[in-house]
This record gives C-alpha cells, structure tokens and sequence, in this order.
C-alpha cells in the first residue's frame, strides 16, 4: 500500500509515461482484430463493451480470457466452486465470508510472541510500554508467509511484517512526547516471526518457541552485496546499521527464508533543524515533515538536519531476508536488488535454476524491477554465496506492440557511467539510475506473483492523474487500477517480455464482480488469482478479496472486511487448505467505526488482525 501522505510524485523524468503506452497498444490492438490480424505469438485484445477481452496464443490455458457478459467454462473443470459474497452484503464492522468458509481471528496486534509475554487487548486507557511491544505482535499486518516445521499442515512459523501505525493509533495521540513514546511507535513496526499451531478442534494458537522473534527499528542488522560496504551507507556517527521499517509485501526462497521489503521508509524522517534536500533525496520522498510520525524529535538517527547521521536515510529501502527458524542470525539487507520503495517481491526458479525476482515501486509513476542471479541458486549456496548478491538488476520498458525490454542496471551503461560513481552508487539510487535509462514510469506497481504457466502479474493500485477517456484510451481516466501481466523471453532470465492487461477494476462496478484499487495478489498452481484490495471500493463494498480463474476470468469475491480497513497479505499451508490473511488498519484505529476483532460496542480500540480461512468441506481454499 501506500501511505495517504506520500500520494504526491517524485519522478520528475521525461520518460514516456505508462498510460501513453497503454493507448497506442489499444489503438493497435484495435486495429489488429478490426483487420483479423491475430498474432499467433502473442495476446490479441479486443474491446467489447467495457471489458476487455484477452486471448492467449500458445499457453496451457484456455483461449478466452474475458467476455463482456458470458463466461467460457475451462475444459479441465471449474475453478471456482464456492458461493460469492453478494455485493449487498460485502459491508459493515465485521468481516463476510462465503457461506462455504469459515474463519479464524489469530495473532491481533499486542498478541505476546510468546504464550505468557505480556498483552495488549486494545483497552482504550491503556497503550503496551515500548519494551513490552518489542514482546508482541506489531501494528500494520501486511505480507506474510508461513514456513512449516517437519512439512506439517498444521504447525509452522508464521513470518509477517507490520507496516505502519499512526500516532493515534499506537500512542492515542498526534505526537510523541518523549523518546519512550517513539520507541513504542518503533517497535510496533518491522516483522514477527510466531510459532503457531493447529489444535485437535482446528484452532489454531501461538505457541511457545525458541525461534520466534519481533525484528523492529532498532534490532542490529547487517548489510550485503555490492553496495554492503559503500560510503552512502556509512555515517560520520558511526552508529551500527538498525532495524527495517515500513514493511509492506514479502517474498520467499526456494532455500526457506523470508523476504521482508521496505516500502515508504522516507516517512519516519523528518528535519528539526535547516536541511535542505539532495536531488536523490527529493527523488525518493524525503521532506521535513516527513508523514507526521516525529521520531526525529527525539531520535537523532531520523533527523535529516543532523549531520552526523547523514546517510542514514540509505540504509532503507532494501529487501531483507530474514531466517525464520533462526532467531539469532541477523536480518540481512540485500542491496543486489536495489534501493527503492519496494512493495514486495514475487520470486521464481528461471532457466539454468537461476533465482529471479519481480519487485514493483509503489509509487505515482514509478517502476517495475527483476533481479536475476548470476549463477544457479543451489550451486551458488553450495559455496557459500547468496543467490541475492550477485547478479543483474533491470528495470522495465512497455513497448505499444505488446512487448518489453529489461534494461539493465549497471555502471557498465555509459550513460550511468556519466552520473554514478560506481554500481553501489547505482543500486543505492536505483530510481535515479531508472530515469536515466528511459524506464516506463507506472501507475503505482505493487505485488507480483508469478502463475504456473509463467506469467507474471503485477497490480497497479490506480493513477487518477491519467487524461480523460477517449476512443483511442477506454481505459482512462483510471482512478481504480487494473492488473497487468507479461511473460519473459528465455524462461524468466532473458531481457524481453510480451505483455497485456489481464483487468481493468473499472471495468467491474456495478456488478457482482465489483472491486477496485487491487494491491495483494496471489496465484497459487491451479490457475487462481487471489486479488486483494486497498481503497475506495465502489457500490458499498468494504475491502476484500476476491479470486479470479484465469483459464475463463471468472471472478468471485471470497471475503470482505470491516470499515475502513484494507484486506493483505497471504500465506498457505503446504496443501491449501489453510489460508492467512490480514486486515490492517481496521477503522483506521477509530473505536466508533468498529471494534473489531473485540465485540462490537465494547468500546474497544480496533486491531490489526490476522484470519485464518478454511473451507468448510476441508478443500482447497479458493476452490
């Protein structure tokens, strides 16, 4: 997500926006199927109405993949078996679920990591001490994955970030008023790492644990890669590199530790003193005020006037990885796969076994990421070395015809070679390094998750800057997003893609179908795609999470959640039958919208919680 605060742009390059890109592909595509030209190599799109309807050439899926009013049933069965949520009922202070599921409240913030820690159950008088927050689930549920112990289904580590907390929310008031009070805001951000289990009447519970863990803005952490040991990373205070923050989606590897990223890390400073911004650091958001949080009143690490602690503000905005059945190796940034604000990332086994990473910019005309690593994953950890260090970072270029190009980002470019000092420099200000390569900027790129049949799909939230529709653009103006996917050349590691928009959320109200602003995605191997969303929902709904067969485009709206939260976040039990989702910022913290996961009318603060879905014929969830 994105915070309301940083709704502003800060990509002040001249290159070639998106929305131009996507009316020249329409335009062509237009003409295309008016002239029966079908490509047999790649998408051919049509409009119809106000869907977009999309076939795929030469994939395992079915042909059609959207259709105005009529679905076209997959040969290979249904997808989607369970009773939809109805628009009418998607709304309210409590969560709706298909009457084919049931859920589970687990983990609200202030949940000791440990069964007899100390607790926080949201008493309106009371806030958690900052040592006892750095003992409990944090604020801000995002991103998560669960790593299970012995291959089981029904025990595991959960990994889950926390992203943000208002003031008001963690403190019950606008603004710090010591150094305890921005230490309780601070250890409410950063990952969780909880032991939970299954009980023998299918709850599920915390658990007591030797691996788990909070990680927060002041746990140590480490840094590697080719910008680990760089002088933009280093201060003149000499203060240890500190904790992770602002951490949105997620990732995993194939080896089984977990990727927390770093989303909007430019909030939390702010300036108490004369500053005035760098290029790189108007080019990734910083401002005096930052979003109000005023750590830098009374820790000098987030003073952009202090500077003993210039550089400080470039150790965030990386990917950490994190062991989750270790509670004593320390986080890692790894700087291989750029410094930008990263929404998540969406991690795959390319040709030759190589580690590929998808990663999305969340911002206002901001970009799309790949990292490739240099070598075969279990060969290079077999030597030692991390798949995440070494290898090429690119960023990408959307052509009208449908096909892309990733250009690389490397000191070895002249025209990087003529603004950067070396690729540390490079990979430090990633976004900069981007402009300069003619990257296409992008209606605020979050999640990305990669299908079975390799198609990658990536959710960009909205953009309600783009001009107004036309016959050439039905597509704009855009103020709810819409879904893109492309597939690679040379089976993720090559650098060209073919591309095409799988849903425009507009396109939806008004029917049963309805959502907007998606962000959490998900494909799991069937064909599914599990769309979640952060905004404004259209025709009364709450946010929610709906599921798309991709074989037909049939959609059907799985879940929704209370007032004014957003629903994120995903994580599975090996055999899909288990589902964790999150609700963040359930009423945006205010007790007289709702008071969940507490009874309505308690009074209540409400909690950013994690649910736990099943089906209640034990099937696979989406099913």
């Amino acid at each position: 997500m994105i915070n309301d605060n940083d709704n502003g742009i800060t990509n002040k390059s001249k290159n070639r926006p998106f929305e131009d890109i996507l009316k020249a592909r329409i335009s062509r595509r237009n003409l295309l199927a008016s002239s029966m030209m079908l490509s047999a190599a790649g998408f051919v799109t049509a409009v119809a109405g106000n869907r977009v309807q999309q076939a795929v050439a030469g994939t395992g899926y079915g042909r059609k993949m959207w259709s105005s009013r009529r679905r076209h049933p997959w040969r290979g069965g249904e997808l989607l078996r369970f009773e939809p949520v109805k628009v009418a009922d998607g709304n309210g202070p409590v969560p709706v679920i298909s009457s084919d599921y049931e859920y589970q409240v687990l983990i609200p913030w202030g949940t000791p990591i440990q069964p007899r820690g100390p607790e926080y159950d949201g008493d309106p008088n009371t806030r958690p001490t900052a040592d006892e927050q750095a003992q409990q689930i944090g604020i801000g549920h995002d991103g998560m994955h669960f790593f299970p112990i012995r291959r089981k289904n029904n025990h595991g580590m959960l990994a889950i970030n926390h992203e943000f907390g208002n003031n008001s929310h963690v403190l019950g008031k606008d603004d710090p008023e010591n150094l305890e009070d921005v230490r309780l805001s601070q250890h409410a951000h950063g990952v969780s790492v909880v032991e939970i289990k299954r009980r023998f009447n299918g709850r599920w519970r915390v658990v007591g644990s030797n691996k788990a863990r909070r990680i927060h803005v002041n746990t140590p952490v480490t840094f590697s890669g080719p910008a680990a040991d760089h002088s933009l990373l280093q201060t003149s205070a000499g203060n240890a590199p500190l904790g992770t923050v602002n951490n949105c989606s997620n990732g995993y590897t194939p080896w089984g530790t977990y990727l927390t990223c770093e989303e909007n890390f430019n909030g939390y400073f702010g300036a108490t003193g004369e500053w005035t911004p760098t290029e790189a650091q108007e080019r990734y958001g910083f401002s005096e005020g930052g979003f109000g949080y005023g750590w830098e009143k009374f820790d000098p690490r987030f003073d952009l006037s202090k500077a003993e602690y210039k550089n400080e503000e470039n150790r965030f905005g990386w990917v950490v990885e994190i062991d989750p059945m270790d509670a004593y190796q320390i986080p890692v940034k790894r700087t291989a796969l750029g410094r930008f604000k990263h929404e998540g990332v969406g991690l795959v086994v390319g040709r030759g076994g190589r580690a590929v990473c998808y990663m999305g910019d969340d911002q206002r005309f901001d970009y799309i990421y790949k990292f490739v690593s240099a070598e075969n994953w279990r060969q290079m950890r077999s030597q030692g070395r991390s798949p995440l260090d070494e290898g090429k970072l690119y960023v990408a270029k959307f052509n009208d015809d449908g096909s892309g190009d990733w250009l690389e980002l490397t000191i070895d470019n002249p025209l990087l070679a003529a603004k950067f000092k070396d690729q540390g420099e490079v990979l430090t200000y990633a976004r900069l390094a981007a402009d300069e390569l003619g990257a296409t900027p992008m209606d605020r790129p979050e999640w990305t998750t990669i299908a079975p049949d390799e198609y990658v799909y990536c959710s960009l939230t909205n953009n309600s800057r783009r001009e107004q529709a036309d016959k050439a653009n039905p597509l704009a103006p855009n103020p709810d997003g819409h879904i893109i996917r492309w597939r690679d050349t040379n089976r993720h590691v090559g650098t060209s893609f073919t591309w095409d928009i799988f849903v425009i959320a507009e396109d939806t109200h008004g029917t049963e179908e309805s959502f907007s602003d998606p962000d959490g995605l998900w494909a799991d191997p069937e064909g599914r795609l599990f769309i979640q969303t952060d905004g404004g929902q259209k025709d009364g709904l709450n946010n929610q999470m709906l599921v798309a067969n991709t074989k037909t485009g049939e959609i059907r709206r799985l879940f929704t959640g209370v007032t004014d939260d957003e629903i994120t976040g995903v994580a599975v039990t090996p055999n899909q039958r288990t589902m964790f989702i999150n609700s963040q910022h359930p009423g945006n913290g205010d007790p007289t919208l709702t008071n969940f996961p507490a009874p309505q009318g308690s009074g209540k603060i409400p909690r950013d919680c994690t649910f736990v879905i099943v089906r209640k014929n034990g099937g696979i969830v989406g099913s």
